[in-house]
């Protein structure tokens, strides 16, 4: 008996050695779980924060925006989403909304149009100087758009279009985005070279070949490049600041800024709600195709 119990002794001491190191393991491995989704959430609530302070603004009287970063006001109030709709200088918001949508759809189709030409050129034609003219294009990215600001300026005022949507919608329409004809070139790059042969066979030329190949095998890009577009040109307020003075071409962005005057009365909480309602085209725009951002980005096409 004493043999048996000495035996039965060691066997639960082996086994309780054995469970500890196991034991601990857990412990740690659920103490890492915990800190890594305290961190996770304490940097949403950061990243997050500035959105919903921006919501909270928007319903606080103007005199309890500045200086306070507090979310909730004790006195809410929805008279600066009145105030923002109603407009400046007796032209409504919606024409402000109107303009910038016009100027986001046609930087779209522009670059939709353009972009996806360019791109087939340069990924399936080969010609001569093929990657000299794709490097000249790529070097492009790394000229500051403030440098070629005061040319194009003095050319649109001697084409006599300034104070039109035309100087902020004609480079879309040729092919002077580098960014989206590098992202369809990568895109179109990984796409067989044996689809453009059988359609070669079947007596498509380049354009045929274009339409009913490449095109619906380059969504993903497409769509991707098209939010981008949409949102860089929703937001953008250099370019309307150059080129547009009257009231009535005004887009959001710019009309944000007449509510605030360093020499007069400025309306903050208008601001804070003209830009909520700004905000809003873009993450409807954002949601409905978000899906193939990713897919777009990644430039991952058909693999053969």
């Amino acid at each position: 008996m004493t043999a048996a119990a000495t035996s039965a002794s060691s066997a639960a001491d082996r086994a309780a050695r054995t469970r500890r190191p196991g034991s601990a393991y857990r412990r740690k491995a659920t103490l890492s779980r915990v800190l890594f989704h305290i961190g996770m959430i304490v940097l949403v609530v950061v990243v997050l924060y500035p959105g919903v302070w921006l919501l909270g603004a928007s319903i606080k009287p103007s005199n309890d925006i500045v200086g306070n970063v507090s979310v909730l006001t004790s006195e809410p109030t929805f008279d600066n989403f009145v105030t923002a709709l109603s407009g400046i200088a007796g032209i409504p918001s919606l024409v402000f909304f109107w303009n910038s949508l016009v100027l986001a759809v046609g930087s779209v189709v522009g670059i939709v149009l353009s972009s996806t030409v360019t791109a087939y050129a340069f990924a399936r034609i080969r010609f001569a100087g093929r990657g000299v003219w794709f490097n000249l294009m790529i070097g492009t990215l790394l000229l500051p758009f403030q440098v070629v600001i005061i040319p194009q300026y003095i050319l649109f005022q001697k084409m006599g279009v300034i104070d039109t949507f035309i100087p902020l919608l004609l480079g879309k329409f040729l092919a002077t985005e580098a960014f989206f004809v590098f992202l369809l070139v990568q895109f179109m790059r990984n796409i067989p070279r044996e689809l453009d042969e059988a359609a070669r066979i079947d007596g498509a030329g380049h354009f045929r070949t274009f339409w009913s190949v490449m095109l619906p095998l380059t969504r993903p890009a497409i769509v991707s490049a098209s939010i981008f577009a949409f949102i860089w040109s929703w937001n953008d307020f250099l370019g309307p600041l150059l080129y547009l003075s009257s009231p009535s071409n005004y887009t959001v962005s710019l009309a944000l800024r007449t509510f605030v005057d360093q020499t007069a009365y400025s309306d903050f909480g208008a601001m804070m709600a003209m830009s909520v309602l700004a905000i809003l085209p873009v993450l409807v725009f954002f949601t409905v195709f978000q899906r193939y951002i990713v897919e777009g980005v990644a430039t991952q096409g058909l693999k053969g």
